[in-house]
């Protein structure tokens, strides 16, 4: 339910989304149709593999990749080292509509 309401706020904001329902399928996602995906929105906890086995792999892949790390629990710790392994952002759970876009732009106006 959590990813379909954030796929729908997207959707809203003009964004094309794909989602997956676990770290695996992200990772075979991405690997499939890296050229097109600008960003990816990665929560901490999913099922199969946690968000910073996620990144880890997604990063290997591509170093380029900008991650927005989405969490329920604070900057501090396991999100903190995502972050400075080269995650390009946080946005902390819960967040509306008006926070993520935010997030979403500073993290695609980013100079890499």
């Amino acid at each position: 339910m959590v990813l379909d309401v954030g796929a729908e706020m997207l959707r809203s904001l003009g964004y094309h989304t794909i989602t997956a329902a676990n770290g695996k399928e992200a990772i075979e996602i991405f690997h499939a149709n890296s050229q097109s995906i600008r960003l990816i929105i990665l929560d901490m906890i999913m099922p199969q593999m946690s968000g910073g086995e996620v990144f880890d792999a997604l990063k290997s892949h591509s170093p380029d990749v900008r991650v927005l790390l989405s969490s329920g629990y604070s900057i501090e710790g396991q999100a903190g080292e995502i972050l400075q392994r080269g995650c390009a952002g946080f946005i902390q759970k819960p967040f509306n509509i008006h926070q993520m876009s935010q997030e979403i732009r500073k993290v695609l106006d980013a100079v890499c």
